[in-house]
């Protein structure tokens, strides 16, 4: 098949694109390059045979009409881009209106105007965000030295949660899902939305403001202090970004009964971890104390997210593969293999 990726150059979109180069899919890749990393990572992927890649911004609208014209064989699309950082959109809210709604809009429309008959249009997998669910504050039951902690037998936030968007970026994310179903339930465009939370794993050059794991990795190996914003006993519950690819494979695989549905995807209650316990385990892997500053909170934090992933279990065969112990060691190893 064909699959078109929207910020395929990203740290998902380039593990994605990898994955269905390997299964010797055609893969279409449309990235403006303006994340760090996303030119190595372009320059890796083609390296393993991408061969069709454009340069262009979601924002620009002509531009993602003629490229998403181009493909009207494909049968995937994988809307990656977007901006991701909370810090951000709170620093400049319209940047981040423009892209993750304008943008998505932008793609909804290329999609709508390539494939008259939606029938056979690509099902598109937009990638949202837990923070759509707002700080949930309401989660935290107790806690530890290490951790908050949740009720026992809590099995995470579910789909039917309330959306409460706390900041301009989960009204983005929000914002830019109801568009999702709103084309697919006024035009018969096959879409489904993921609610990610902690996605890691290679290829994550992370930044101190989004991609929390790979980045306390990174200062770890630079013997960098790491600044902590609140006490650092918050709890995500963390996917690896192979078991993502996973749910994209299996959500193309019944595209015939998705039409405009959510599901919240990460590791779900088996595998948490707060951001002091991941210190730990970096001591643990390096030999040696890792500095931490501690800075005031920040806006919209979750002491505790933690995804109930039932739904996507029963509606997609889906369920993480990778535990915690493997997949912060293939993390590390490509930490290592940069520092």
């Amino acid at each position: 098949m064909t699959v078109i990726i929207t910020g395929g150059a990203g740290f998902i979109g380039s593990n994605a694109v990898a994955r269905f180069l390997a299964l010797g899919h055609r893969v279409a890749v449309l990235d403006n390059l303006s994340r760090s990393g996303a030119e190595e990572n372009l320059a890796w992927l083609r390296e393993r045979g991408l061969v069709d890649f454009a340069r262009l911004d979601v924002r620009d609208a002509a531009a993602v009409h003629g490229f998403v014209s181009q493909h009207r064989d494909a049968t995937l699309l994988l809307h990656l881009a977007s901006q991701v950082a909370v810090t951000r959109a709170i620093e400049d809210p319209r940047e981040d209106f423009e892209t993750n709604v304008g943008g998505t809009v932008n793609v909804l429309e290329a999609v709508r105007a390539a494939w008259p008959d939606a029938s056979q249009a690509p099902l598109i997998v937009y990638s949202s965000t837990n923070k759509v669910y707002g700080s949930l504050p309401e989660t935290v039951t107790s806690e530890t030295a290490r951790r908050f902690v949740a009720a026992n037998g809590w099995r995470g936030v579910g789909e039917e949660h309330e959306l409460r968007p706390e900041t301009p970026h989960a009204v983005s994310k929000a914002s830019a899902e109801a568009y999702l179903r709103a084309y697919a339930y006024s035009y018969g465009i096959p879409t489904v939305t993921f609610r990610q939370s902690c996605i890691y794993g290679p290829r994550q050059l992370g930044a101190e403001e989004q991609g929390w794991v790979a980045w306390l990795a990174l200062c770890a190996a630079r013997r960098q202090a790491v600044r902590l914003y609140g006490d650092g006993r918050q709890v995500r519950d963390l996917l690896h970004v192979d078991d993502l690819v996973e749910a994209f494979i299996a959500a193309w695989k019944r595209r015939e009964s998705l039409r405009g549905d959510a599901f919240n995807l990460g590791g779900g209650p088996g595998l948490t971890l707060s951001l002091r316990e991941l210190i730990d385990d970096l001591e643990r892997r390096t030999g040696r104390p890792v500095t931490t500053e501690t800075h005031p909170w920040r806006v919209g934090d979750q002491k505790i997210y933690v995804s109930c992933i039932d739904k996507a279990e029963r509606a997609l065969d889906w369920r993480p593969r990778i535990g915690l112990e493997p997949g912060l060691e293939d993390l590390w190893c490509w930490v290592r293999s940069r520092v």
